[in-house]
């Protein structure tokens, strides 16, 4: 078994899982032995979001202090064969002297952990498309660059150096796995062992919302029915917040249910319209442990996605979540969904073409429960996790 060093741009502690901490754990789970390394912080440190809701996502600020708490202390054993190590890092760095103390303290933390913890240098996982400006790859026998987002199509983030030092990681990388059409159309031409694999969902965590016995929250059972749910990170780059107004406004008797931390990665997100709505509840974010009872007592799982460069790259993660926990998907039609319509109802982003599907939802048409269950199972960590190592064996065979 290959020893893995997996380079995240998300902390492990964050509220919002995504794939950097459920491949880490489906990988340790198959008998790797997995170093996480917490986000190198890709951008500047910024301020938190405006609004109402502003306390939900915080600033930068409190994540800065964590990390240099965090910084200098030694990776912590957080399951079987995964480790999790905090590099003490300038975060936003793009030159000069502060570039080159991160490729110093990176490179030499990195070196002594792995000594302290037994890791030999087999592969390197990485999510981070500006790898290469700080670490050197040269150790590691297999480069892995697992793209998961355009993150360079995020607010405030250094567009320019994200498009230059991708292109040479995939240049370099032996396999490149992402997770859209859009991102295999634009890195395909730069490896030709690209492979895509959209987003997928822990199943079996999820499927707990179909269980009679699992209760509902008491913040959740208090909202009156019908609930529909979205759960993520609420940030105006990608939500489209005033889709939801217009619903809300529209529909009073229906109970629009927001779980998650507002303008996470976006700090100009301003709920104020929505908090001002009485159908509208922002319920902030809730531990990853008891989403699937959240999800039990929606009746509809919302991805009122908007229209653009981000979103035309991405693959919602939360697409077959909602999906394993029986829920109807009303979903903005997305370039990356469009093969899941027999699954979903899939929509142009207005209120009219949202409000019809809901209420073909509510009533029991559109794609039934066996049809979205089975798609659901066939896109879970465990299964993708085995293909993306099936292409690593092959190479490993071709020598």
């Amino acid at each position: 078994m290959a020893d893995i060093t997996l380079i995240a741009t998300a902390d492990w502690d964050h509220p919002l899982w995504t794939n950097k901490q459920h491949v880490a754990c489906s990988l340790a789970a198959l008998g790797h032995r997995v170093l996480y390394v917490e986000s190198l912080g890709l951008r500047p440190p910024r301020q938190g979001p405006r609004g109402p809701a502003a306390g939900q996502a915080g600033s930068d600020r409190g994540r800065i202090w964590r990390r240099l708490r965090h910084g200098l202390l030694p990776p912590r054993r957080v399951r079987p064969g995964l480790w999790v190590w905090s590099p003490l890092v300038l975060p936003g760095a793009q030159g000069g002297l502060a570039l080159s103390v991160n490729r110093l303290m990176l490179g030499l933390g990195l070196g002594l952990w792995r000594r302290v913890l037994g890791l030999r240098a087999d592969w390197l996982w990485t999510y981070n498309p500006m790898t290469l400006a700080v670490l050197e790859p040269g150790p590691w026998r297999r480069l892995i660059y697992h793209c998961v987002d355009a993150i360079q199509a995020q607010p405030g983030m250094p567009a320019a150096a994200i498009e230059h030092w991708e292109q040479c990681l995939c240049r370099r990388a032996d396999v490149v796995f992402v997770t859209s059409p859009d991102l295999q159309r634009r890195l395909a031409p730069l490896n030709p062992l690209t492979r895509f694999y959209p987003n997928v969902a822990d199943g079996a965590h999820f499927a707990r919302a179909l269980d009679p016995a699992l209760p509902l929250p008491d913040d959740l059972a208090a909202i009156p029915a019908p609930r529909l749910g979205f759960v993520g990170a609420i940030s105006a780059y990608k939500l489209d917040l005033a889709l939801l107004e217009q619903l809300a406004r529209a529909h009073p008797g229906w109970s629009l249910v927001l779980i998650g931390p507002v303008g996470e990665g976006d700090p100009d997100t301003d709920v104020a319209a929505l908090a001002e709505l009485p159908n509208v509840h922002l319920l902030g974010a809730r531990p990853y442990h008891v989403l699937p009872a959240y999800l039990k007592g929606c009746a509809v799982g919302l991805l009122p996605l908007r229209l653009n460069a981000y979103t035309q790259a991405m693959f919602p993660m939360k697409f077959f979540e909602y999906l394993a926990a029986g829920l109807p998907v009303v979903a903005t039609r997305i370039a990356s969904l469009q093969a899941y319509g027999e699954a979903a109802l899939l929509c142009e982003p207005t209120a009219d073409a949202f409000s019809a599907a809901i209420k073909q939802a509510l009533d029991g048409q559109g794609p039934g429960l066996t049809s979205r269950l089975a798609l659901a199972g066939r896109h879970t960590y465990a299964s993708r996790t085995q293909r993306m190592l099936e292409v690593l064996d092959s190479l490993q065979q071709a020598g």
